[in-house]
């Protein structure tokens, strides 16, 4: 597996992102799916990343900066088809680790409250994220938790 800048103008990319970007509004409430598409990953304060294997996308994922010290993982989504290969912690990981490179101490996320996304809580919290308060431009929502990882222990 190998992990690159991502190319947003790679169909196979904005294929990916859009499934990503589907699914969570189809499985989050109106209002409450804070998926970024393809024109919010192309902010100056994103750092966009996609996995490979060979010629094989596996998966996508980002980095917000949302302060000097703190940052929001972003469109983590990995293909259907290369689940459980550790493509998505693969990813985290590098996430985690360009969050510290850039000296950030701490890096929250925001997923869904509904069942659909046990799946994706349970592995953030394998990956050391607790639940938090809402941070940043967040207002506290039903339909969304929020999770942080203290990046300086």
């Amino acid at each position: 597996m190998q992990i690159i800048p991502g190319d947003l103008d790679d169909r196979r990319v904005i294929d990916l992102l859009n499934t990503h970007v589907t699914t969570a509004r189809a499985e989050t409430a109106r209002g409450s799916a804070h998926a970024l598409d393809l024109a919010g990953l192309q902010a100056p304060d994103i750092r966009f990343w996609a996995i490979w294997d060979r010629d094989e996308l596996l998966g996508v994922g980002a980095l917000r900066q949302l302060s000097a010290d703190h940052g929001e993982v972003k469109s983590m989504h990995t293909a259907q088809s290369t689940r459980r290969r550790g493509a998505g912690s693969a990813m985290l990981r590098h996430i985690i680790e360009a969050a510290r490179a850039e000296g950030l101490s701490r890096l929250s996320l925001e997923t869904g409250s509904w069942d659909y996304f046990i799946p994706a809580r349970a592995f953030y919290k394998r990956h050391g994220f607790v639940e938090c308060p809402p941070f940043g431009d967040y207002a506290a929502d039903p339909h969304s938790v929020f999770m942080s990882l203290d990046l300086s222990k």
